[in-house]
């Protein structure tokens, strides 16, 4: 494909997302419409059309419309490019520029959705428009070390020879940072072989302050695909991992995943007894992630982030029940705003005096990857 119909397709993709499709739902029936398209094209589409969504209201306004054009244009424009050397018509690239597109501004626009940028604001305060500007950009990918199998050096090792570089974080040996051709991941020895599993700077973090000891109980809450429990396995020896979700489908993947690690996880719809450790990393807005999943922050309404806070509530007290007298209970989140974190572990607090508070973190793309919050309670 040329650059000129690359363009076509991402405008094609966009006016599907903006008129209510899923991205991901958008760009798979695109590419399965699209059987010429090379997976290097497919790539290039997806990266367009992630790049706009990032910048959704400023690249609208640079490039006249809120449309796949519109975006396009502005994106464009954006990154000191003329429109027109691609908007040509000939081909399958786009019809040429009409009279008034491009000409717009971006001074004073915000890429937060409207509606929430004044909550943004309050939740992150002084660095509220630094995280905003962050998020308008691709994030990094990271990758956590699997120590049953590996050090973070033989890691390294395995990953270059599939030609993929990767640098330690300094703050965690075990997180790495690729850094060149991140997309053979999927086909890499050290990914197929356990030495390597997918996840971002911010929730290694979280798990690498959490209390582990020799011997330990751990109940990851709302497990999912099992990334929080397959990171504990490491970090000390005669674990018990347990795994619970409430919709035990999110788990399929999860046995398969621990045999790659080589480590042994016991999946539980109905978990009993008391945890040393209790994980709850509860549904919410995704607002930290905004710049992985850029769609999602322009379909959250003010009623779904207040349904996901009353949810979490719930899984909140029914987690802490599985939390022995001494044992910790780690609440966790992928948001920045307020009413998901902070102000959620204090109306806990408020009617649970049986916990109390130990630590509190919230990482952002400033000093960390994407926006995670973790608070750390115990039982007395």
């Amino acid at each position: 494909m040329t650059p000129g119909a690359r363009i076509s397709a991402a405008i094609e993709v966009l006016d599907r997302i903006l008129a209510g499709q899923p991205a991901e739902q958008a760009l798979l029936r695109w590419s399965r419409s699209s059987r010429f398209a090379g997976s290097g094209d497919r790539a290039a589409v997806r990266d367009l059309v992630f790049d706009a969504l990032r910048c959704r209201n400023s690249h609208a306004a640079l490039g006249g419309a809120l449309t796949g054009r519109g975006l396009m244009i502005g994106g464009l424009l954006a990154s000191g490019q003329d429109p027109a050397a691609l908007f040509t018509g000939q081909g399958h690239a786009p019809a040429p520029l009409a009279d008034g597109e491009g000409g717009g501004s971006a001074d004073g626009v915000s890429d937060i959705p409207d509606w929430t940028r004044p909550l943004w604001d309050r939740s992150l305060g002084d660095c509220a428009e630094a995280v905003a500007d962050a998020m308008r950009h691709r994030a990094p990918v990271w990758l956590r070390v699997n120590t049953v199998k590996a050090s973070p050096a033989d890691a390294i090792r395995v990953l270059a020879g599939d030609g993929i570089a990767a640098e330690p974080d300094t703050r965690l040996a075990t997180a790495l940072r690729v850094t060149e051709n991140e997309r053979r991941l999927s086909q890499s020895n050290a990914y197929r072989d356990g030495l390597v599993e997918l996840q971002d700077l911010s929730p290694q973090l979280a798990c690498a302050a959490l209390p582990v000891a020799a011997g330990m109980r751990v109940l990851d809450f709302c497990a999912g695909g099992g990334g929080k429990t397959l990171a504990m396995a490491g970090r000390a020896d005669g674990l018990t991992l347990v795994a619970h979700d409430a919709d035990p489908a999110r788990m399929r993947d999860l046995p398969q995943r621990a045999q790659r690690a080589g480590v042994k996880v016991r999946l539980d719809t109905d978990p009993s007894g008391g945890f040393d450790l209790v994980i709850a990393d509860v549904p919410c807005s995704g607002s930290g992630t905004w710049r992985r999943t850029p769609d999602s922050k322009w379909r959250l309404s003010q009623a779904m982030l207040d349904d996901l806070v009353a949810l979490q509530a719930a899984i909140l007290r029914r987690a802490a029940r599985h939390v022995r007298p001494g044992g910790h209970l780690a609440y966790m989140t992928c948001s920045v705003l307020d009413p998901e974190n902070d102000a959620q572990v204090a109306a806990f607090l408020g009617e649970s005096p049986d916990f109390m508070p130990i630590s509190r973190h919230l990482w952002t793309p400033l000093d960390a990857s994407d926006g995670f919050f973790l608070a750390l309670l115990a039982r007395r």
